[in-house]
């Protein structure tokens, strides 16, 4: 698909050409963004993620590829303390170290999280010096920071059953897991999806700024319009969670190795990397807010966040791939779009304008409900059944960690933040239109 603009024509590749939405990140940002050309082509070799180390990185793998065996045999941290300390200086593409920084994250997230919440998990706050050293290397040349991050284990994560084959659920696996069984696969490759079906709106952004700049309402009408209907394909593929995770699974078992060490009571002081710092470190686990889509959204589409939620949402920043930050960075150093959209009087472009926000506030909302039935619910069955004294060993949920009933994995009150988020989604709507505004020729 091919869209004009009053500088020329940018071209628009098929989702399908592309599989990797990290790859899709980088190329919007290398191609696009820093002066948002009106011209540019793109090679539709299908980029897959990287399997395998080299070699001399074997035991890496060969422990990283048995995590959720070997921590259900309390025998993670044995092995991970006899490994051998290796160097990081034959790691050369950036493929490579993606997946050394996805293995590394995985073992460390076992690592310290293998006895749970229990006293044997508060006397973890050392991770030993052959994990942490090569860790912080990998994270230093990444520019990410030592800890499971979502760019590890959504966008780095995944492998084709069939390399010809889909990219859907029934093709997809991934290339590690945690404690959890399927649903740690279903958990991690919805999410995916939903990574995926922001594609056509990343793709798009350039149009719209393009046609701010050149004054080209209907280009930019248009371009909203994929936009508008990516955040619907989102939602929907969001709605694959409830088909492919276990709640009472995700909460009692999955959730604590997405959890981190910063604004955690677990681990108050954090984590010392040894041989990197003497001082503990603290970092957050995974979260939603550490995906660049919504912040590109919100960019694009002039949302604004008060002091306490736009501060988290920012510093989730500092856990993306740079050029994830660099491209929300450069969407929101263009022309407000939103000033454009009022000062026009063409009633298409404000309904498109409109129908964007309102599908970002749906997906939003959708995201609650799910946060709900997967958080918010059991969380309130663990404590009615600490309450009652239950034989609690009897229900998986009360294996969560007591501490992060009210917390997001990412250390924040997860419904007062996400209720806000959405609320203030609300305000980057459009006045009323007048009834007398006719459509702009």
């Amino acid at each position: 698909m091919v869209l004009n603009t009053k500088e020329g024509k940018l071209g628009i590749f098929n989702p399908s050409e592309v599989s990797d939405p990290a790859e899709i990140y980088r190329r919007v940002n290398t191609d696009v963004p820093t002066h948002f050309r009106s011209t540019c082509s793109y090679d539709a070799t299908p980029c897959l993620s990287k399997e395998e180390l080299p070699p001399y990185y074997q035991p890496w793998m060969d422990i990283a590829l048995r995590v959720p065996e070997l921590v259900d045999s309390h025998k993670l941290r044995f092995h991970i303390n006899e490994m051998p300390l290796l160097s990081s200086q034959f790691l050369q593409k950036h493929r490579e170290l993606r997946l050394a920084h996805l293995a590394l994250s995985v073992m460390t997230m076992g690592y310290v999280w293998q006895e749970g919440e229990n006293k044997h998990s508060r006397g973890v706050s050392m991770l030993p010096h052959n994990l942490a050293v090569p860790y912080w290397e990998v994270s230093q040349r990444l520019g990410l920071p030592p800890i499971l991050t979502h760019a590890d284990a959504v966008l780095a994560n995944w492998k084709k059953k069939d390399p010809e084959g889909p990219f859907d659920m029934e093709n997809l696996g991934l290339l590690f897991s945690l404690p959890g069984g399927d649903s740690v696969r279903g958990f991690f490759m919805v999410t995916l999806l939903v990574e995926l079906a922001a594609v056509p709106a990343l793709r798009n952004i350039p149009v719209v700024i393009n046609g701010v700049r050149c004054g080209d309402t209907e280009a930019v009408a248009t371009a909203l319009d994929a936009v508008c209907q990516s955040l619907q394909d989102m939602t929907d593929a969001l709605k694959l969670m409830q088909v492919y995770v276990e709640p009472s699974v995700f909460y009692g078992i999955m959730r604590i190795y997405l959890s981190g060490w910063k604004d955690n009571p677990c681990m108050p002081k954090g984590l010392v990397y040894e041989g990197v710092r003497a001082e503990p470190m603290e970092f957050s686990g995974g979260s939603a807010a550490q995906s660049s889509l919504l912040h590109c959204f919100d960019e694009l589409l002039g949302v604004k966040h008060e002091a306490k939620s736009g501060a988290f949402l920012t510093r989730m920043r500092n856990y993306m791939p740079p050029a994830h930050r660099q491209l929300i960075q450069d969407i929101s150093s263009q022309p407000s779009l939103k000033s454009f959209v009022q000062q026009q009087a063409s009633e298409r472009l404000h309904r498109a304008f409109q129908h964007c926000v309102t599908k970002l506030l749906a997906l939003r909302g959708y995201h609650i409900n799910v946060v709900s039935r997967f958080i918010t619910v059991p969380a309130a069955r663990a404590r009615q059944l600490r309450h009652q004294r239950q034989e609690l060993e009897a229900e998986m949920i009360s294996r969560a960690p007591a501490a992060l009933e009210e917390r997001g994995t990412g250390g924040s009150g997860i419904m007062t933040f996400l209720k806000t988020v959405r609320d203030q989604t609300k305000d980057a709507l459009l006045p009323e239109m007048s009834k007398d505004m006719k459509p702009h020729s």
